[in-house]
């Protein structure tokens, strides 16, 4: 195991029964108030991508939202956000998702992403990789090019990536 994994694994905690019985959280929170391993996710992360010429980082709310925007930053990218519908002020796009009961919705500004740009999709864990997917949907709706996703947890139990697709996915430590 690298470093960077062993860290993170060492700093995530796990909650049981939250948000529900029967489910075993994740907790960031540790690592979020820990600077230098803080620092190190969004180094390891901008060493990643650094090459890739990433025009926009997209964060999915909201814990996405901590790692995009300083990732935004050291790639020298512009930051954006998908939010759950009706919490965005502008004109947006909607893409609706499966759950595994019923359905949800994720909205981008329509002039978030624009044609051409590659884009980094970001968020904290990837699970099913519905939500990933969905916002993935969205940036190529708009034009953009979806250059990979980003993630510090992967619950590789759930297998996301197969929802993927062939796109570039980066995950920090693997559960």
């Amino acid at each position: 195991m690298d470093a960077i994994a062993e860290a993170l694994r060492s700093r995530i905690r796990d909650v049981p029964d939250f948000p529900k019985k029967g489910i075993v959280f994740k907790d960031i929170t540790p690592v979020l108030g820990d600077a230098a391993l803080f620092r190190r996710v969004i180094d390891e992360m901008a060493a990643r991508w650094g090459q890739e010429r990433i025009d926009k980082v997209v964060g999915i709310e909201s814990r996405g939202f901590i790692f995009a925007a300083p990732l935004a930053y050291a790639l020298g990218a512009g930051f954006t956000i998908v939010r759950k519908p009706g919490k965005l002020p502008y004109q947006t796009i909607r893409e609706i998702y499966a759950l595994e009961y019923g359905e949800d919705a994720l909205e981008l500004h329509v002039d978030a992403v624009g044609p051409g740009e590659r884009v980094l999709v970001v968020d904290d864990l990837l699970a099913t990789g519905g939500t990933a997917e969905a916002v993935g949907r969205l940036v190529g709706r708009q034009g953009a090019h979806l250059a990979g996703y980003a993630f510090v947890v992967e619950l590789a139990f759930l297998h996301g990536l197969r929802r993927l697709g062939a796109h570039d996915v980066q995950a920090l430590v693997r559960f």
